[in-house]
Parts: C-alpha cells; sequence; structure tokens
C-alpha cells in the first residue's frame, strides 16, 4: 500500500515541497489549464499541514489550513494522473480531517466532485460559483 505522510509545511525538506508544488502545478495549471497563482502564499503560514502520498514521488496532495475565524480549509487536492483510481486522495482526506482541530472544516469542491466529497461528510453550504472558468460549490463538514 501507498504510504501517506503529512507535516506542516514549514518543516517540510525543499525536495518533497517542490514534488507537491510541482504536483500541483501540473493538475490544476497545466492539465485544467488555469492559470493562477497557486502558490498563494498560504503553504507556509503557521498551522499549515501538507499531506502526499506517494513511493519516491508524490503521487497525490491535499493541504489543510488553519483559518482566522477557527474554522480549518483543507483545498488543494490533486492526484497525479498515474495514480488515479487507487484511492489516494480519498485517504489523504481522511488523514487531513482526522488532522482538523476545528468544529467546522470548509473548502472549494468542483461542482463535478460535491458527491465525492459527500462521501466524507461534506455538505454544500452556499450558492455554486466560478473559479478559473470551473464550477465551484462550497462545501462544509461540521462535527
Amino acid at each position: 500500500m501507498t504510504p501517506i505522510f503529512s507535516a506542516p509545511s514549514r518543516n517540510l525538506d525543499p525536495v518533497t515541497l517542490h514534488e507537491i508544488l510541482r504536483l500541483r502545478q501540473d493538475v490544476f495549471v497545466v492539465e485544467q489549464e488555469c492559470a493562477y497563482a497557486d502558490i498563494d502564499g498560504r503553504d507556509m503560514e503557521p498551522g499549515t499541514v501538507q499531506f502526499w502520498a506517494g513511493r519516491g514521488s508524490v503521487d497525490a496532495t491535499v493541504r489543510l489550513l488553519r483559518e482566522p475565524d477557527g474554522s480549518e480549509r483543507i483545498g488543494r487536492v490533486a492526484t497525479a494522473r498515474h495514480a488515479r483510481g487507487q484511492g489516494l486522495a480519498g485517504r489523504l482526506m481522511e488523514a487531513a480531517i482526522a488532522e482538523a482541530r476545528a468544529s467546522r472544516i470548509l473548502l472549494g469542491a468542483q461542482a463535478q466532485l460535491e458527491d465525492w466529497y459527500g462521501r466524507f461528510g461534506f455538505i454544500r453550504d452556499g450558492e455554486g460559483y466560478l473559479e478559473d472558468r470551473i464550477p465551484h460549490v462550497p462545501m462544509v463538514l461540521v462535527r
């Protein structure tokens, strides 16, 4: 089974951080053709935790952010094309949810993935919106 790892972004070695950022760029910027600033400064905030899976490479990743209002936010859920269908993103979601301390966990889901996030207990929390020309829905997990 592919191992799962996590660490605060500030504690990551440069190679692992590079691989996480490279994967996010490959999926969101190149594959989905969305030119946007993925390196948004939030990765290095205190409390941000990166989750990744892989054997010698980063095959999937998820980011957990601490929000100023006390909630937490899961985002940047990405899996390399060659590693899709192996359940890696699901295992990373479970790890991020288990790590979260807040009673409210937020995320902005691509609309076609609303049911997938629903498997983890997330429900729609507002009107849909466009982000980088891709329909999204706000979702929340309250525990």
